[in-house]
């Protein structure tokens, strides 16, 4: 079984209760949790916050949520937290990004589907760099990978570096990619992973999973066709709302 949790904290540094500003008449957390809810993969769907104002505001819709502790570092943290508060047997929780208020429910279908095997640790997604301006973009993470579709290194920067080729030219001759964040865990690794030190990966490069592959966690990556539209500032808003405009809101 596969649970779905929506990390929600209130106290976002760039964007202070983002959680329940208005999107046309609903809540970003209610758009986020309608939208999961359409998915066909997932047993339950939870909201883990750790402030009442978004609790209270989630189980007014007839949402579920759950509060979770304040202290926690990361949205991995706090998954963790909310499944030891769940009943049922889920074997994997995958990790809904509560700022992404137009999720298509078929993107974490995408995610669930590689996770029938059971041997799958860790699991995340990625798409296909078409042009120059999206892989030297510093705020697009890239992805190095093996034959086994496994992440070896996630990296601002660009890699791997193609000698004796225009960097205007590297994506023409290498397929790279960029990393869309939503996480799969399998439940004893999630428990494993909020136990382990920051690693300096992690310190460098400020990606929480490079903590885990510096400490020889596997993260399987597939491919998805469904762009990301994250709202983390208050101009965002305007922005996703223009990316989306064709979209029933």
């Amino acid at each position: 079984m596969i649970a779905g949790i929506i990390p929600a904290r209130y106290g976002s540094t760039r964007f202070p209760g983002k959680s329940l500003i208005d999107i046309k008449g609903k809540s970003m957390i209610q758009r986020v949790y309608e939208q999961a809810a359409k998915s066909t993969a997932l047993q339950t769907l939870v909201v883990a916050t750790d402030d009442d104002r978004i609790l209270q505001h989630v189980r007014s819709f007839r949402g579920e949520a759950v509060m979770t502790a304040s202290h926690h570092p990361s949205g991995t943290d706090r998954c963790w937290d909310a499944l030891q508060q769940l009943n049922g047997d889920y074997q994997y929780v995958i990790n809904i990004q509560g700022d992404e208020p137009f999720i298509d429910p078929a993107q974490i279908d995408e995610l669930a589907a590689i996770l029938n095997s059971g041997d799958v640790e860790l699991a995340t997604q990625m798409i296909p760099v078409n042009t120059h301006e999206e892989l030297f973009d510093k705020g697009e993470v890239k992805i190095v990978l093996n034959d086994k579709m496994e992440a070896l290194y996630f990296s601002r920067m660009v890699i791997p570096f193609i000698k004796g080729v225009d960097e205007n030219e590297w994506h023409k001759h290498f397929q790279y990619y960029r990393h869309v964040g939503m996480y799969a865990y399998r439940r004893d690794i999630l428990e494993q992973i909020t136990k382990l030190p920051v690693g300096t990966l992690e310190q460098a490069e400020s990606l929480e999973q490079l903590r885990w592959l510096q400490h020889g966690y596997k993260i399987k990556c597939a491919v998805t066709r469904y762009e990301s539209h994250c709202i983390d500032t208050p101009e965002d808003v305007e922005k996703v709302l223009k990316l989306v405009s064709g979209s029933p809101l």
